[in-house]
């Protein structure tokens, strides 16, 4: 731990490399013995995933918040490798998230029997393509890129997940993960707003973000009434599937 960042760890790769991350202990554990990873968007190791993180923790789950572009190397080309990870669907990026499922059933701060993934944006689709190996009990993906055919979630666990249809990328990829995992059988709570674009549930305190994002393709703002309902069907799902 860090005297400035005192929810700061690391997780070893295969590889050696401690990967920064940051741990969240709830103050009153919620007794499903599972514990959160939540997966940054495209800006990275974040405040507000710390944000999110610590919403998960407030409601009794133990989280893991880990720096997805923290490998060994340069730090701007660990970010190039990350997202080549992301558009492939396979690499070492995917080894970073077993070694994290790994360390929150391992750690002995907290008992840890079952795990769940949250990503937003790039890591939307990153606990999505994961949640397909097997390994977790639930996970919530909002507003990231779903493959075209239902054959490539085949093992999924449940779904609970949210779109914006106004972003022009990735609007209509809500609908068609629904029609996936209706297809496959799987049980999910997958929600398309309306009047929401991408990034509804992020609230970057950044110029960019803040400014610019609303004028992009993806017509990316935090929404706070699609943000509060999907956590709303976030922690009801997984209090259901999870108990």
């Amino acid at each position: 731990m860090n005297a400035k960042d005192p929810h700061l760890t690391h997780v070893t790769l295969p590889d050696g490399h401690r990967m920064r991350a940051r741990w969240f202990l709830p103050e009153w554990p919620n007794g499903l013995n599972a514990a959160v990873i939540v997966i940054h968007d495209i800006f990275g190791f974040s405040d507000d995933q710390a944000r999110i993180a610590r919403r998960l923790a407030d409601n009794g789950y133990p989280v893991l918040a880990p720096d997805l572009y923290d490998r060994a190397g340069a730090r701007s080309l660990c970010v190039v490798r990350t997202l080549r990870d992301h558009e492939l669907g396979h690499g070492p990026a995917f080894e970073q998230l077993d070694a994290c499922r790994l360390w929150v059933l391992e750690q002995d701060q907290q008992p840890v029997t079952k795990v769940a993934m949250m990503g937003f944006c790039m890591g939307g689709r990153f606990a999505l393509l994961y949640a397909a190996r097997g390994g977790l009990q639930v996970v919530a993906p909002f507003y990231g890129g779903v493959p075209r055919k239902a054959s490539a979630l085949t093992g999924i666990c449940p779904v609970v997940g949210g779109w914006g249809k106004k972003d022009r990328v990735y609007g209509g990829h809500g609908d068609r993960l629904a029609r996936h995992l209706s297809e496959l059988g799987v049980p999910h709570d997958v929600k398309t707003y309306p009047d929401a674009g991408h990034s509804f549930m992020n609230d970057h305190q950044t110029f960019v973000f803040k400014r610019l994002s609303p004028y992009s393709p993806l017509r990316a703002y935090h929404d706070p009434d699609a943000a509060e309902d999907s956590w709303r069907r976030v922690l009801l799902f997984f209090r259901q599937t999870l108990q």
